[in-house]
């Protein structure tokens, strides 16, 4: 069976989108690898259940995560805890930032220490204009991910 890759994210004005789009063409650069791609209203706990690798993306407001992105985790924690079939889920993170995307990064990690995910790899963050530096590392972001989740090392 394929390895499959979640992108949970929000985005308002493009820039996380755009981030969430490289992630994914990261990610299917892996060959069999199948990459489910969610706007974070519309992401389901089946969704969180069935991936064998999570990538979380937000912009930041007000140095706090999206509020769509903490909706997802709100609806998804306790039907996902009592399933005990998300322990130590890989993930890693992207932020598109307005500021320095600290502070949302830090409410997204502390939420999936909770759930437990695996923190595989260190956060994208986007301060300011998107370039497209920050493009290629969320590419490697989601080619290391479905890599490492493909080969089992996660």
């Amino acid at each position: 069976m394929a390895c499959s890759i979640l992108v949970v994210y929000h985005s308002q004005g493009g820039n996380t989108r755009k981030m969430a789009e490289a992630v994914v063409a990261g990610a299917r650069e892996v060959e069999g690898v199948h990459v489910v791609l969610r706007d974070a209203f519309r992401a389901t706990l089946a969704d969180l259940i069935e991936c064998d690798g999570l990538a979380l993306g937000s912009p930041e407001y007000f140095g706090y995560m999206a509020g769509m992105v903490k909706d997802f985790f709100d609806r998804t924690y306790e039907p996902a805890r009592r399933e005990k079939r998300v322990f130590k889920k890989p993930y890693a993170v992207f932020i598109s930032a307005g500021n320095d995307g600290r502070g949302a990064l830090a409410a997204i990690e502390r939420i999936c220490i909770g759930y437990p995910f695996k923190k595989v790899y260190e956060a994208v963050i986007a301060r300011g204009e998107l370039t497209e530096k920050i493009l290629a590392e969320c590419r490697e972001l989601g080619q290391t991910l479905a890599a490492g989740c493909d080969a089992g090392i996660y």
